[in-house]
């Protein structure tokens, strides 16, 4: 049972009246997000792929509350998204571009604004920014160490590290369910994170769901077979599926028939931390697999596609887990009646690609990777089923949860409140086009440096570095699988030049002056 207070903060003026209430209390908010999960992949958003696979208790979001089908990250890597979110601002304004950089804890978050503010907090799962949240205000805290590993991770506390056995997926919701019931003071509203390390690289579900998708046949993408004809920087990348995911390591592939040793698996600590005893069952979920694969003697095209499955299979099983564990949250906060003041949110901190242009990872700005997944309930202030299609930025999220709790935000904060969007008001001068710019290289999978504008109708990129200048256009309403780069056709020189125009307007607003200037 939660303790509802009348306090002076309150919601949005728009938002409360939309609403019907009078004196709402602060909302709780609880903050799910997954590492690498695909919007393809959640079966709200509908495509073939997730119909195969589908995320119920994901859904149960949207269902209840709203889905965002433009929702977008400023650079789509791990760290920097996370960066992101926490503060409101663009990877050049905060400072952490890349993975490896250093996040300065003592920067303005949103949720030591809300502990401040009266919120109990507190924070589970994968960090992926410093060693710790240490001083970023949180009440409890137990993070994943680095990237984290699914079987038996090293988990970080306020009183030092050790390893707990068990599947990470499965202790990031434990470790949420246990604050939410019995370790928060229940006399605050609160604000919980959980980051859950799913369903990122290498891809291990958890033992009950080895088996969950094998057999089962995915669509392949229609440009799976990219030649990637017009764009150059894409033929320099190192994130081809059928060359460049290691065999062993990302999926699982034996070196014969009848053999549980796995092919080049360069990390190999992911599989050495299990105990005896999941290993042999991993291995003997695994084997019957394997051995029809060996036998088969595949090469070529054959290879290549089925590799493509395993990818898909090893990935969506992945997910199973965190769909169960968003399941138990939900259950929890309507079995305790909580959810009737409680904001919930699911998202990842990016896109991700599965087998379009034959890739997996992201950094792109080509959409699957760019894009995010955006759900959100809050029962008497969404209408169910809601569907919006203006375009947010995880530059809005911090703005969004002030907003709710009636906080006041920083100045530094880029984004802007997302509420008005969700009473169904999209503000005159809401953005029509989204900014992004991406800085790691070199660096994993060889993607290059670039910047550039998402708009309702056209994309335009620039990458650069010393070995690559090159700007690319794509026509999103005629080309939606960007694979047509129209830079350099005499149709375009209109839209190309308006783009080149928002992008010195955009760079000029968010204070960008990184990378070379748009000429």
């Amino acid at each position: 049972m939660t303790i509802r207070i009348s306090l002076a903060l309150a919601l949005p003026l728009a938002f409360v009246a939309a609403a019907g209430a009078q004196s709402p209390a602060r909302p709780n908010i609880v903050f799910i997000m997954s590492d690498d999960h695909a919007y393809q992949a959640i079966s709200a958003y509908g495509s073939e792929l997730s119909k195969l696979a589908p995320t119920p208790n994901i859904d149960r979001i949207a269902k209840n509350g709203a889905i965002f089908t433009q929702s977008f990250v400023g650079n789509s890597l791990c760290g920097p998204s996370r960066a992101t979110l926490l503060t409101g601002r663009h990877s050049h304004a905060h400072g952490f571009r890349q993975n490896g950089n250093q996040f300065d804890n003592r920067v303005w978050v949103w949720p030591r604004a809300l502990s401040q503010a009266g919120y109990a907090t507190a924070m589970f799962g994968k960090w992926h920014l410093n060693y710790s949240p240490e001083g970023i205000g949180f009440d409890d805290w137990k993070v994943l160490d680095d990237q984290g590993e699914y079987y038996n991770p090293d988990i970080i506390t306020p009183r030092g590290r050790s390893i707990v056995e068990g599947y990470a997926t499965d202790l990031t919701t434990q470790y949420s369910l246990d604050w939410l019931k019995n370790g928060r003071d229940k006399s605050k509203p609160f604000a919980i994170l959980i980051h859950h390390k799913a369903p990122h690289r290498n891809f291990m579900p958890a033992l009950r769901h080895v088996q969950k998708y094998q057999g089962v046949t995915f669509p392949l993408p229609a440009n799976y077979f990219d030649d990637y004809a017009g764009r150059k920087a894409a033929t320099m990348q190192e994130m081809n599926i059928y060359r460049d995911m290691y065999e062993g390591h990302d999926l699982k592939m034996t070196v014969a028939k009848g053999s549980a040793q796995l092919r080049y698996n360069r990390w190999p600590g992911a599989f050495d931390r299990m105990t005896h005893a999941q290993q042999a069952e991993w291995d003997a979920l695994m084997q019957a697999d394997n051995d029809r694969m060996n036998a088969a003697n595949l090469s070529g095209r054959d290879l290549a596609i089925w590799k493509y499955q395993r990818y898909m299979q090893q990935y969506l099983g992945t997910i199973a887990a965190v769909d169960e564990g968003v399941g138990a949250v939900l259950d929890y906060l309507e079995e305790s009646g909580l959810d009737r003041n409680t904001v919930v949110v699911y998202t990842s901190d990016q896109g991700f690609y599965l087998g379009e242009h034959g890739w997996f990872d992201k950094r792109f700005i080509y959409e699957e990777s760019m894009r995010t997944p955006f759900l959100i309930q809050y029962p008497g202030h969404i209408r169910s089923g809601t569907r919006i299609a203006a375009p947010i930025q995880n530059i809005d999220y911090a703005p969004t949860f002030l907003d709710f709790a009636g906080v006041k935000g920083a100045k530094t904060i880029q984004g802007r409140s997302m509420t008005p969007l969700l009473t169904g008001r999209t503000p005159p001068d809401w953005r029509k086009d989204v900014y992004y710019h991406y800085y790691e290289f070199p660096g994993f999978h060889a993607v290059r440096a670039h910047y550039g504008v998402r708009g309702e109708r056209y994309k335009l990129v620039r990458f650069y570095g010393e070995d690559l200048d090159a700007w690319e256009f794509y026509d999103l309403k005629a080309d939606p699988n960007e694979m047509n780069n129209r830079i350099d056709d005499p149709a375009m020189t209109v839209p190309i030049a308006a783009m080149k125009k928002r992008l010195v307007e955009l760079r000029r607003e968010y204070g960008d002056t990184s990378g070379p200037a748009v000429r």
